[in-house]
């Protein structure tokens, strides 16, 4: 298996293009695309700190996931550039899953989305 990990590009270099409506609105929906997936955003909160998870604590961790649906979305997450796959070759195989530093800087965006979730008042019944 290649690594990914060098051919991505974790941080935009160079300047920053100032937002319009219409480019802030198409960013804001790309990152969801990246996101979106039952069981992403879980993952995501088992690896941030600088977690490094074999495949199978990620199982024990999430037991409500099939393996299918597990291998499926860390391979997009690896693909978009937010999780490391690191294999160890040895028998038996050994891979460890952790968060790419881009990866690991979602970290204050999702708390900043819980901060502001929480500020909704209750819906009256």
């Amino acid at each position: 298996m290649t690594r990914t990990d060098e051919k991505v590009r974790y941080l935009p270099g160079g300047k920053v293009e100032a937002l319009t409506p219409l480019s802030a609105a198409s960013g804001v929906e790309n990152v969801l695309r990246i996101l979106e997936g039952r069981w992403k955003l879980v993952i995501l909160f088992h690896l941030f700190g600088g977690k490094v998870l074999r495949f199978s604590d990620l199982e024990r961790a999430i037991p409500a996931i099939s393996q299918k649906m597990l291998i499926q979305q860390l391979r997009q997450m690896e693909g978009d550039g937010i999780v490391r796959r690191i294999v160890h070759h040895q028998v038996p195989p050994k891979v460890e899953y952790c968060l790419t530093d881009w990866g690991q800087a979602l970290c204050p965006a999702l708390d900043a989305l819980l901060k502001w979730a929480a500020l909704r008042e209750p819906a009256e019944t």
